[in-house]
């Protein structure tokens, strides 16, 4: 029985390879094409998206899906430029999304609405408050903060941020259209678990876990050439060169590493690879000279994804200690390379990576974090079997969790179960 389907994807980028990014855009592209195959599909998206879907239909149609294209007055698209301003873009565009949607409800009769873009579990969906379909919402977070501790670090500027981010999300919370949407929500999909705890005990029910990151069978490659022992152990680590990537903690954990390798008179054996680009590489460049470590880190600009794929199977432990990212899709990636992760036990990168694919440290206080990572590199760096197993079941992970195959399917049996049972 194939059902139709109303889908809100405010962002949903298919020509995802070019820029490091967030991990909805390609997550909301690759669920709508699979699930186009059982289901009938209209599709609301940003018009920003337009030129890129429609030179990727011209490659591989989507008989089954129909894209509607849904745009806000010029002088609106400037709020896009400033901290903050994409977010109240975003809200705006989904009440203009939601008029679109009544017109389309009133010639088709949808069978249910999934929200699937923009979900943060804080923005209030018209659509799915007001519409008189079920509804399904997410994969979506929002609720994951930076630890205290490391607050302490930031300049005044971005600690001024993240207080108005928290207490803009507890108005937002309270906003009446959030509320009646979580109410008439049948399925909320959270992509960690700070965003499982954020949810009030009356909807805790109708919550699931649901990643927000996948990756398809093409970025399972085959693993490249070895670091240690027999040449450097090579520790790779990816992703926008913000503050919250948390890539001075990475560099100042490596620094500890290589501290304790020089005991052994191997100081020399590893190098850190840094990928990415963004306002923070400055302040990183002097960390490194800071350290003494110019001969051992190094800083790669941008590179298309698979680029980064193929640098991702010739490391030997991917290292992510991202403060705040509620799906951290470069772990991902990195698990499907088949390379043991080391991580802090937060948000998107936490649920992603278990005790038996990686390592992830708890995030107790700045020098806890840098001692016990730099434990974990050195731990991998002395066992190259860890690595190995640990690489395996990183990838056995990826293929069997993380698959966009295997999470379409999950969105089919939701699908199945809340729509056709209960419509």
């Amino acid at each position: 029985m194939k059902l139709q389907i109303l889908i809100c994807a405010y962002v949903c980028l298919v020509h995802l390879g070019e820029k490091l990014g967030g991990g909805g855009d390609r997550m909301s592209w690759n669920v709508i094409k699979r699930l186009g195959g059982s289901h009938l599909l209209w599709v609301l998206t940003s018009v920003q998206n337009r030129a890129a879907i429609e030179a990727a239909l011209q490659e591989d149609p989507l008989p089954n899906v129909k894209f509607q294209y849904v745009d806000l007055p010029v002088w609106l698209h400037a709020l896009q430029r400033f901290q903050g301003g994409v977010q109240l873009y975003a809200y705006l565009w989904q009440l203009n999304a939601y008029f679109v949607a009544r017109k389309l409800h009133q010639q088709i009769q949808f069978d249910g609405f999934h929200h699937l873009t923009y979900t943060n579990d804080w923005m209030a969906s018209f659509i799915g408050a007001l519409l008189p379909v079920p509804y399904i919402r997410g994969p979506g977070g929002g609720a994951h903060r930076i630890p205290k501790p490391f607050l302490r670090e930031y300049p005044p500027g971005n600690r001024l941020w993240e207080w108005l981010r928290v207490m803009g999300q507890w108005v937002l919370r309270h906003d009446p259209f959030f509320i009646m949407g979580q109410r008439r929500a049948r399925a909320i999909l959270v992509a960690n678990r700070e965003a499982l705890r954020a949810i009030p005990r009356q909807w805790q029910h109708k919550a699931h876990l649901f990643p927000l990151n996948g990756v398809s069978s093409d970025d399972f490659l085959a693993p490249g050439v070895k670091g240690a022992p027999g040449g450097k152990f090579r520790v790779l680590s990816a992703g926008r060169l913000i503050r919250i990537k948390g890539f001075g903690l990475a560099i100042r954990a490596f620094r500890t590493f290589v501290e304790r390798c020089a005991v052994a008179g191997s100081a020399g054996a590893a190098e850190l690879t840094i990928v990415g680009e963004g306002p923070e590489l400055p302040r990183l460049e002097a960390l490194v000279r800071e350290l003494g470590l110019e001969s051992q880190v190094r800083f790669q600009g941008w590179m298309p994804r698979q680029q980064l794929l193929r640098e991702m199977s010739c490391c030997d432990v991917f290292l992510f200690l991202s403060l705040r990212d509620g799906g951290g899709a470069v772990v991902v990636e990195a698990m499907a390379a088949g390379k043991p992760v080391i991580c802090l036990d937060l948000a998107g990168p936490g649920m992603h990576v278990t005790e038996e694919c990686g390592i992830k440290v708890s995030p107790r206080s700045v020098g806890q974090a840098v001692c016990d990572t730099a434990a974990a590199l050195n731990r991998l760096y002395r066992d190259e079997e860890l690595r190995s197993r640990m690489g395996r079941a990183a990838r056995e992970r990826a293929e069997q969790v993380y698959h966009w195959d295997r999470l379409a399917e999950r969105v089919q049996e939701i699908y199945r179960h809340l729509l056709w049972t209960e419509g």
